[in-house]
């Protein structure tokens, strides 16, 4: 049995679903892995990639950025919250470093999580840092508006330096030294464009749009835009409780019976946020992307460069997305055509790395 500490950032839902992604590559390697996760990202994140292989424990791991929305940072709300979690209790770090040794545990895997990184030195459990950025990066780009964030940046910058290996995924904001550099890091869809449209009640030749913000809840009133191009079907993860049929739109909970993969794999384009598990899935779909920049985040201008060099993008900003004029650039879009993907997912390089690692650690033949 191979034990493996995960912990993870709870800012959106894309470190939740990236490391999914992970985790199921891990299992295709070492089908007996056992994963003990720490997050307060939602368990149905992790169901598909490891069903009854994880226990999930509720821990705020790091703090990221406070957000009014979106595409919104609330930066004076983010110092409130950092100044209360830094630097570590030295009992809270020992208390974790005790539990994941108690859980038998192997190594310590943490996707921008400094907290997880603390408690593996302390436990005296290698550790290994998944990122494309980490948050003194983050932080660094809004010291001119927020000067406070300056001694958490410089604490932040010794903890993730501290990780025993790093593995870096594209799009990286920055290239310190690291093991493994991987293609985009997502998941892979569980069934073919056909039969997720055959499960939807979509025609198989008609155009159909996905659209996203991202994990963060948000309302919309172009909907009447959409209504308007009848022969397009509109799929809005996010825009109802339940799963509704509203004409030739599909509205749908964040959390649904449809894998959102699927979703995008089914899909002719996508809009949405540019955030990084909507660019990496779009890009392993090879679809086009009319992407909504996150202006204030620092991590957008290297998403917007990567999408520019390796995807078929039409940004589109907030104004616009917002009153829905984009809806008209629609003909545009759906006439890029999808682009051709190499089979290898950033997540398998990653998988393959850190079960050679506690291979090479256990002295064993195989994982």
């Amino acid at each position: 049995m191979l034990n493996i500490a995960y912990f993870i950032s709870a800012h959106g839902f894309g470190h939740a679903t990236r490391s999914s992604a992970v985790m199921a590559a891990i299992r295709q390697v070492a089908p007996d892995v056992h994963f003990e996760i720490f997050t307060q990202a939602p368990g149905w994140l992790f169901h598909d990639a490891a069903p009854g292989a994880f226990r999930l424990h509720s821990l705020l791991s790091d703090i990221g950025v406070a957000q009014s929305g979106p595409l919104h940072e609330d930066l004076p709300l983010t110092v409130q919250r950092l100044d209360q979690f830094l630097p570590f209790d030295p009992a809270r770090v020992a208390d974790l470093a005790g539990k994941i040794n108690e859980l038998r545990s192997d190594l310590v895997v943490c996707d921008i999580a400094p907290l997880g990184l603390a408690a593996a030195r302390a436990a005296g459990l290698p550790s290994v840092l998944i990122e494309n950025f980490t948050w003194d990066w983050i932080y660094a780009g809004y010291t001119d508006r927020e000067p406070r964030l300056k001694p958490h940046i410089a604490y932040l910058q010794a903890v993730f330096a501290s990780a025993d290996y790093r593995i870096q995924i594209e799009p990286a904001c920055r290239r310190p030294s690291a093991q493994v550099l991987t293609l985009p890091v997502s998941r892979p869809p569980h069934l073919s464009r056909d039969e997720t449209r055959d499960r939807l009640g979509f025609s198989r030749e008609a155009p159909v749009v996905l659209i996203t913000m991202g994990g963060i809840p948000e309302t919309y009133d172009f909907y009447g835009r959409l209504s308007a191009y009848g022969h397009i079907h509109f799929i809005i993860p996010g825009g109802s409780a339940t799963t509704t049929r509203r004409g030739n739109l599909m509205l749908m909970p964040r959390c649904s019976k449809f894998f959102r993969p699927d979703l995008v794999n089914a899909s002719d384009a996508v809009v949405g946020k540019a955030g990084y598990s909507t660019v990496a899935e779009v890009y392993h779909a090879g679809l086009p992307f009319g992407y909504v920049p996150r202006e204030g985040f620092r991590e957008t201008s290297v998403l917007k460069a990567f999408i520019q060099r390796k995807m078929r993008g039409i940004e589109i900003g907030e104004p616009e997305f917002r009153a829905g004029a984009w809806v008209d650039r629609l003909p545009d879009m759906l006439a890029l055509p999808r682009l051709p993907r190499p089979a290898v997912n950033g997540a398998a390089q990653a998988a393959d790395f850190i079960c050679r690692l506690v291979q090479t650690r256990k002295g064993a033949p195989g994982v």
